[in-house]
């Protein structure tokens, strides 16, 4: 029998040898054609080319992600920690041995139509070619247009620490054969004109599933599943926008979506954590006819129903007890001590908040989202609104994490996720050591 083991294991290497070499040759098809010949920006490049590149760019955030923290703009460095490692963003300044400044129009469209470097080496999707393979060549040469008006800045990005095999081109190679495909954005003649500028937006430059798609344990997922995930080595929940419980954008709620997307809160609402960044980078800086066209998407996407935590699966199948939704449990009556001494200053003791400076918990659909990440990222370490030009003063939440016990921070979540009216289940201790485990977790890859 040992003979037939080893023919079976042989087998299954050589069926592995073939599948990466297929997916490597693949890859490597996909990108050696530039796309045909066209005039460089450079040579007729505009102001009004420079500036649809600007607004671009910052629809698509790129500022931020090409920007260490304390470093020079546009200069790269910045670490983006992933469960395989870190990777680093790159200088896109027009430097000529640092930067883009030898790149082409035609080679930059290449990385972001193929996720192709300069030398055709395979670049990580920690740059979101998955979703910037949409963008239009036009729009990818008013980018370049801009970029290359920048100024350039001599300065070397720290090399990415990626554990083997991921670092491997190979293993590059197959993750894309699995997740990643050159496309276009193509227009549905069924849709109106908004509709379409909108999924462009949302789709394409604005790459928003990148945090809103669930993730596998390889890092992919469909890019067009909005149905809300964990974000990578951040410790926040990007929330469902399928979900009418989550962050769901429907046909009443959209003038409140483009607010929050322009301002950073509305009545019962604010952004925290990394949304927090986009709104204070991107989304405040769009036209307002560019955020009706990307609420009217959202508001015209599929209703889907999020599956329930891990940690409540869990509980469900232990048989431990489950509060009905809106019932007052044990830990919620602690909790009501516990939110008059700490909360209801700023929240109200209705829970009412107070409008453009703290949000209502009672009907706001974070308190009662079925993970407890983000609350628990507010609660522990607190956290500010963005500074926009609707909220250039925004209130904040201070931490609690030296204030409250183990014990006490499950109690008054159950207490805000159960009064006035909102109907979520209790958290228990299971669920908050989970949570709590997901964000020390992620912080510390």
């Amino acid at each position: 029998m040992k003979w037939l083991l080893r023919a079976v294991l042989m087998l299954l290497a050589a069926l592995m040898v073939l599948a990466a070499a297929w997916a490597w040759q693949l890859n490597y098809l996909d990108g050696v054609a530039i796309d045909e010949p066209r005039p460089e920006p450079g040579a007729h490049d505009t102001a009004a080319l420079r500036e649809r590149g600007a607004y671009l760019a910052q629809a698509g955030n790129c500022m931020a992600c090409h920007t260490a923290q304390g470093g020079k703009a546009w200069t790269g460095g910045r670490p983006f920690n992933t469960p395989f490692g870190t990777i680093y963003s790159g200088n896109i300044t027009p430097d000529p041995d640092t930067g883009l400044g030898r790149w082409s129009a035609a080679a930059f469209w290449r990385a972001l139509h193929f996720g192709r470097s300069l030398d055709g080496h395979l670049l990580y999707p920690a740059f979101p070619y998955t979703h910037f393979t949409r963008i239009t060549r036009d729009d990818s040469d008013a980018l370049y247009a801009y970029l290359r008006g920048l100024p350039a800045v001599h300065a070397d990005s720290p090399p990415h620490e990626l554990r083997w095999p991921y670092s491997t081109q190979g293993a590059l190679a197959v993750w894309r054969a699995l997740y990643f495909r050159p496309g276009s954005f193509a227009p549905d003649p069924r849709q109106s004109a908004d509709w379409n500028r909108g999924a462009y937006l949302v789709q394409g430059p604005g790459h928003c599933s990148a945090c809103h798609a669930p993730r596998d344990s390889l890092g992919g997922a469909d890019w067009m599943d909005f149905s809300g995930g964990m974000i990578p080595a951040q410790g926040w929940y990007a929330p469902s926008l399928t979900d009418p419980r989550e962050a769901a954008t429907t046909a009443d709620t959209r003038a409140a979506t483009a607010r929050l997307l322009a301002t950073g809160l509305t009545d019962n609402a604010v952004v925290t954590g990394p949304m927090a960044e986009v709104v204070f980078a991107s989304t405040q800086h769009l036209k307002a006819a560019d955020l009706k066209a990307m609420t009217d998407y959202l508001a015209a996407l599929p209703a889907t129903a999020t599956a329930r935590s891990g940690a409540q699966a869990a509980e469900r199948a232990a048989g431990l007890p489950q509060p009905a939704p809106g019932q007052i449990g044990s830990l919620s009556r602690q909790g009501a001590k516990l939110y008059e001494q700490h909360c209801a200053d700023c929240h109200g003791a209705d829970g009412r908040g107070v409008p453009g400076a703290y949000p209502a918990l009672a009907g706001n659909r974070a308190v009662t989202l079925p993970r407890l990440e983000n609350l628990m990222q507010a609660v522990l370490y607190g956290g500010f609104a963005p500074a926009t030009a609707g909220n250039p003063r925004p209130f904040g939440m201070p931490p609690f994490v030296m204030t409250l016990s183990n014990a006490e921070i499950p109690a008054v979540l159950s207490y805000i996720r159960g009064a006035w009216g909102n109907r979520a289940p209790e958290a228990s201790l299971l669920q908050v050591h989970s949570a709590r485990q997901q964000i020390r977790m992620d912080y510390t890859q």
